[in-house]
């Protein structure tokens, strides 16, 4: 760590305490950030944790959505996310427009959104799901058509293990993951026969049949440190790869595919963070409306036992 590094990391410490802020921090970011915030983990760990904090202040590294998502959970609360093109590009697949058209073809579908979605779109749906509770959340509702949305690979996924649902699948994908072939990773396999495949399940079906565990960021970050095994090939985003090795200093973790690198969730840095906290960059505002109509689905989530 550099001695600008250093002195701005001093500086975001003394921040937070001025400000009563909190840093959170989604798996997939820099190694930098995540030893920044006071909470790493996946969408759905980190959701429930921006609606329990006590802090006045959210600074959100991730992306768009996830802050979106930290502002309809605590409205009281200003939510930072310290780079604001920060995108996703599957959550830019739908849009709320095109969803309204597409439940006029299926009127008896309550609708599941993953939270990989914007807020007006989550205005639109019955309920939210994250991939740490996606089959739970299915599995939840009495109706037995579903229209999901927007990931077509965590649907059919989803749909494999809840058989007794009609699920329509909208027809995104996680550009990250989606470019991830069965060739990939046969290649890999063939490098470390001995390693389990774990998945995330935004990957492809013919990734995801050749895994040894499928599960979200935090359920493979689990799964590892349970194991017995110590190699592993991982299929998700590059950036699990810190809290993994921290965890297991005496195993080995491979990426599949050196495609599996998510620009927008490398674009925070430690500079962004300072900025953030001292310049309140850049605030994440929704229309109350779609923050009233969002939150419904994201708290029917959040009840699921």
């Amino acid at each position: 760590m550099n001695d600008e590094i250093k002195q701005m990391t001093e500086e975001i410490k003394r921040m937070k305490r001025e400000k009563n802020a909190v840093i959170v921090a989604h798996n997939y970011q820099v190694d930098e950030v995540q030893e920044l915030a006071d909470v790493v983990g996946d969408s759905f760990k980190l959701s429930q944790y921006c609606a329990s904090t006590n802090a006045d202040v959210v600074v959100f590294c991730g992306v768009h959505f996830m802050a979106e998502s930290a502002k309809i959970l605590s409205p009281e609360k200003t939510v930072l996310l310290p780079e604001i093109d920060a995108g996703c590009p599957m959550a830019d697949m739908v849009t709320p427009e095109a969803l309204a058209e597409e439940k006029k073809k299926y009127p008896n579908a309550t609708v599941v959104c993953y939270i990989n979605t914007s807020a007006a779109v989550k205005a639109e749906c019955d309920i939210c799901c994250t991939s740490s509770n996606a089959v739970k959340v299915i599995r939840s509702i009495p109706n037995d058509e579903i229209l999901f949305v927007p990931d077509k690979n965590l649907g059919s996924f989803v749909a494999k293990q809840v058989p007794d649902k009609k699920i329509h699948l909208w027809q995104g994908f996680c550009i990250t993951h989606h470019r991830v072939s069965r060739e990939d990773a046969e290649k890999a396999k063939s490098v470390h026969p001995d390693a389990l495949i774990l998945a995330h399940p935004e990957c492809r079906q013919e990734v995801l049949e050749m895994a040894d565990f499928v599960g979200s960021t935090a359920q493979i970050i689990e799964f590892a440190k349970k194991s017995s095994h110590d190699k592993f090939l991982i299929a998700t985003e590059m950036g699990i790869l810190h809290q993994l090795k921290k965890d297991n200093p005496n195993k080995s973790f491979y990426l599949l595919s050196p495609g599996l690198v998510c620009p927008n969730m490398k674009k925070t840095k430690v500079e962004s963070v300072y900025n953030a906290l001292k310049y309140n960059r850049y605030e994440i505002n929704i229309d109350k409306d779609v923050m009233e109509r969002a939150r419904k689905s994201l708290e029917a989530m959040l009840s699921v036992q």
